[in-house]
C-alpha cells in the first residue's frame, strides 16, 4: 500500500483530477477538509484556482493556513499546486489589492509582465541543479494556466531549489523544493506522462 495523501478540500482547486493523478502515482488518496486527517497524512496537497485573495479566505475558513504551518514546523511533506503554490508566499497583489499569504516563502505573487494573459499551455521547465523531483536532462514541458506568479529570485528562501520557466520575455518561478515544502505553478495533474512521473517521485519520498 502506498503512502496516505490528503488533498485539502477548502473549496478551491481541481480536487478530483489531482486525486486521480496522485492515486495513479501510487498514493492512497483522501479528499477532505478534516484538519486531523490533513495533519496526520504522509503528504498534504493544497490545490487552488482563481484569485489569490479568494483562495486565502477559503483556506483560512477551514483552518488550512494553520494546518500548513503546523505541518511545516513538524517537517511533514506539503505540496502546493497553482494558486495553492502562490498562497504559500508572503503576499499576493491583484488589481492593486494586497493580500497576506501563508508566508512560508518571503516574496510576492504579482501580475505577469507579459502582453498575453493568462499564460496558458505547455512550457519548458528548466531542471534545477540538485532537484530530486525533475527528471535528468535540460527540462520537460508542463501545463500552466495563470496570470500571476512569483517573478523574483528573492521571493523564495536562498537555500530553496527553484525551477524556472519563461513566458514571452518574462522568467517566472515554476516550482520550489524547500525542505518538506514543494510547490508548483504548473499543474502536474494536467501535464501528461511528465506530470505523472513528477508526482510519482514526490509520492515515493513520502514513505
Amino acid at each position: 500500500m502506498g503512502p496516505k495523501v490528503v488533498v485539502l478540500d477548502y473549496g478551491s482547486g481541481n480536487l478530483h483530477s489531482a486525486a486521480r493523478a496522485l492515486a495513479a502515482a501510487g498514493a492512497r488518496v483522501e479528499v477532505t477538509a478534516d484538519r486531523a486527517a490533513a495533519l496526520a497524512a504522509d503528504g498534504l496537497v493544497v490545490p487552488g484556482v482563481g484569485a489569490f485573495a479568494a483562495c486565502m479566505g477559503q483556506l483560512e475558513a477551514v483552518g488550512g493556513d494553520e494546518v500548513v504551518q503546523r505541518r511545516v514546523r513538524a517537517g511533514r511533506p506539503l505540496l502546493g499546486i497553482c494558486v495553492g503554490h502562490q498562497i504559500l508566499f508572503a503576499k499576493g497583489v491583484e488589481h492593486g489589492l494586497e493580500t497576506a499569504g501563508v508566508g512560508l516563502f518571503p516574496g510576492t505573487v504579482e501580475a505577469l509582465e507579459t502582453r498575453r494573459h493568462p499564460h496558458m499551455g505547455w512550457n519548458l521547465v528548466r531542471r534545477p541543479e540538485n532537484s530530486s523531483l525533475f527528471a535528468p536532462g535540460p527540462g520537460e514541458r508542463f501545463y500552466f494556466v495563470h496570470s500571476y506568479a512569483a517573478l523574483r529570485p528573492e521571493a523564495v528562501p536562498a537555500e530553496a531549489v527553484v525551477a524556472w520557466t519563461r513566458h514571452e520575455t518574462t522568467d517566472l518561478i515554476a516550482a520550489v523544493e524547500w525542505g518538506p515544502v514543494t510547490s508548483t505553478q504548473f499543474h502536474p495533474e494536467k501535464s501528461g506522462p511528465a506530470g505523472l512521473a513528477w508526482l510519482g517521485r514526490w509520492v515515493s519520498r513520502l514513505g
